[in-house]
C-alpha cells in the first residue's frame, strides 16, 4: 500500500523551529519528486518546497526563502522540511505529496500529485 505520513508538527512561539517528517511506504521516496504544500484555514492550498529525486530544491513560496530547508533521508525513506524562524503567516496544515512520474522533476502543481500524507498542523503564536 502506499502511503505518505506527516509527523512533527506543534505549537512553536515566533521565531521557533520545527521539523516536519514525511515517511513513505509502499515506494521509494528516493526516486519521485516530494513536494511540501501547506493550507491555512480559509485560504488555497499553496506549494512551499520540493525536492527532485536528484536532491535539487525548489522553493514555491519566497516568504520561506532563507528559512526553509528540505532534504532526504533515503535509509529512512523519510523527507524532512526544516523550519526555522517560524512566522505567525506560517501556521497551517502542512502536507508532503509524491509526484505522480518516476524520476520527474518538481512541479508546484497540485494536480500531480497522487499520493498525499493526513497532513499536519503548526499553530505559530505566543
Amino acid at each position: 500500500q502506499v502511503q505518505l505520513v506527516e509527523s512533527g508538527g506543534g505549537l512553536v512561539q515566533p521565531g521557533g523551529s520545527l521539523r516536519l517528517s514525511c515517511t513513505a511506504s509502499g515506494f521509494k521516496l528516493a526516486f519521485v519528486a516530494i513536494t511540501w504544500f501547506r493550507q491555512a484555514p480559509g485560504k488555497e492550498r499553496e506549494a512551499v518546497l520540493c525536492i527532485s529525486p536528484t536532491d535539487g530544491d525548489t522553493y514555491y513560496s519566497h516568504s520561506v526563502k532563507e528559512r526553509f530547508t528540505i532534504s532526504r533521508n533515503n535509509g529512512e525513506n523519510t523527507v524532512y522540511l526544516q523550519m526555522n524562524n517560524l512566522k505567525p503567516e506560517d501556521a497551517a496544515t502542512y502536507y508532503c505529496a509524491a509526484h505522480r512520474e518516476y524520476l520527474g522533476d518538481c512541479s508546484g502543481q497540485s494536480n500531480e500529485y497522487p499520493t498525499w500524507g493526513q497532513g499536519t498542523p503548526v499553530t505559530v503564536s505566543s
